[in-house]
């Protein structure tokens, strides 16, 4: 069956997938969200032996309707290619009692690869199918993956554009030099003296600039989105739930219908919210626990009911968590509103208005698949540094708070379902933060320069520098722009002149 899609504020409805991912954003403001969530057509034993693009095209079709098969299975093959530097795209390794499920194995070295490396060709076919001839301005504000895993993504795709700005000091600095770096006619990137809601809040209000989009459109030009809120994004990462399941019923690790946990270092909500996704679609999840670093507005939300984003902004060890508006929970109102666009509309317009929203016990009820944990920066290193000391395996930054977070949350409720947890970036890309927690201070003078670091890492750990490091090296700065949050539209107008 056709699935359409509306906007949870709304205002627009009966969409195609193709032109939901277009668009990125609905012009009322709100994101879109299929009428339906479908269950999968085969049972999740069959999964066991698919690879990973036959398990993508199994989820995927569920969802984007209006894609033709080979249209579907043509973007998932170049996509999930030889860009990914292990066969299975996403491996599941177990270690200290939990099972670590890879998702940085692609060219930047972050989660975020796993939806951004089709992005561009879903987007490219869904232009075409709906005879677009205007040239595609991605326009993103990034905590520091999303930028560099979009722009590989659309680098010199043609008939497209991509901007993407970054708070300036709030990204690792292997994260700023991929960004900085990279290549392509059509890239552009800009640091905002801001932090990382000052970006995407400013991004959101260049969206909703009617009069902008008429001056870019006389110009040949229509924003889109490859933030998490574009459902072009949502629906890939579904994928590797299933996935993981699957591979854990391959291996033996449980049985088939066995429920397992999901654990997800959370940020802008869209990594965990496809996780529920996929147990609507059928996959057998008891809990998803919803990881938090120092700022904890999610825990402190599903604690309470409020969400509260009037607080400060803490930089940390983990900067892609550091958001205090999840974009993405504005879905799980939706739906736990009973699809009430009016509702969540009401309580989106608190957010911006007041800074806070509460919701009523029914919607708390209804997202009681969810608890949420947090690891402050302290708990985060000493959790790196359990699991190495102990198993020899080396977390990044961000999945060291999911980690934590796991632990204190089977500690505490003692619920020994097992659990897969998101590792969402590679060590590398944290090089500095990763080796303070690994390496006593009084023992070892870690190097000042960052890949003299990196190198020592490499010692330490045993596992080979992904290339995407390797690359950095020696690159050419390409991109030096900085503007103010207020000066976001005219830097658009610049760079696209």
């Amino acid at each position: 069956m056709e699935i359409y899609y509306s906007s949870t504020r709304g205002k627009e409805s009966h969409v195609t997938a193709s032109q939901a991912i277009l668009k990125g954003l609905a012009d009322d403001g709100g994101l879109f969200m299929p009428d339906r969530i479908p269950a999968l057509e085969r049972p999740l034993k069959d999964f066991a032996s698919m690879s990973y693009q036959e398990t993508a095209y199994e989820v995927m079709k569920l969802f984007l309707t209006d894609f033709t098969e080979e249209e579907l299975k043509s973007c998932i093959a170049r996509a999930y290619d030889s860009k990914f530097d292990t066969e299975e795209i996403a491996p599941l390794v177990k270690a200290d009692g939990a099972y670590y499920l890879e998702l940085f194995h692609g060219s930047t070295i972050a989660f975020k690869d796993m939806a951004l490396s089709i992005l561009p060709h879903l987007m490219t076919t869904a232009a075409r199918k709906n005879k677009v001839e205007d040239t595609i301005v991605i326009l993103t504000a990034t905590s520091g993956d999303t930028g560099k895993a979009a722009m590989a993504g659309f680098a010199d795709v043609e008939g497209t554009k991509i901007i993407v700005f970054y708070p300036k000091g709030g990204v690792s600095r292997v994260q700023e030099l991929q960004m900085v770096t990279q290549k392509g006619d059509n890239t552009a990137v800009v640091a905002i003296t801001g932090n990382f809601d000052d970006a995407q809040s400013g991004v959101k209000r260049i969206f909703g600039d009617k009069e902008f989009a008429v001056e870019l459109s006389a110009s040949g030009y229509r924003l889109s989105s490859a933030n998490s809120i574009n459902i072009g994004r949502l629906v890939p990462q579904i994928v590797y739930y299933v996935y993981a399941y699957a591979k854990l019923l391959a291996h033996g690790e449980i049985e088939e219908g066995e429920a397992i946990n999901i654990t997800v270092p959370t940020g802008n909500f869209g990594n965990i919210l496809a996780a529920y996704f996929a147990k609507k679609l059928g996959v057998p999840v008891h809990k998803l626990i919803c990881a938090s670093n120092d700022n904890k507005v999610l825990f402190d939300f599903f604690q309470t009911g409020v969400y509260d984003r009037r607080r400060e902004f803490i930089l940390t060890t983990s900067p892609s968590m550091d958001i205090l508006i999840s974009s993405n929970l504005e879905r799980l109102l939706y739906l736990a509103a009973d699809c009430d666009s009016a509702e969540t509309s009401r309580l989106m317009s608190e957010l911006s208005e007041k800074g806070v929203y509460e919701i009523t016990p029914s919607m708390k009820e209804k997202m009681k698949d969810f608890t949420g944990g947090f690891a402050d920066q302290k708990e985060n290193a000493e959790e790196i540094r359990h699991v190495f000391k102990d198993t020899g395996y080396l977390i990044d930054t961000h999945t060291g708070v999911a980690s934590a977070v796991y632990r204190a949350y089977q500690k505490s409720s003692g619920d020994e379902t097992k659990t897969v947890i998101a590792s969402t970036a590679s060590p590398y890309k944290f090089s500095r933060s990763v080796m303070e927690a690994v390496c006593d201070p009084c023992e070892t003078k870690l190097p000042e320069d960052e890949f003299e670091l990196i190198d020592r890492m490499e010692q330490l750990s045993g596992v080979a520098q992904p290339t995407a490091v390797k690359e950095i090296r020696d690159a050419a700065i390409r991109h030096n722009r900085q503007c103010t949050p207020e000066e976001m539209k005219n830097m658009v107008r610049e760079i696209l002149k």
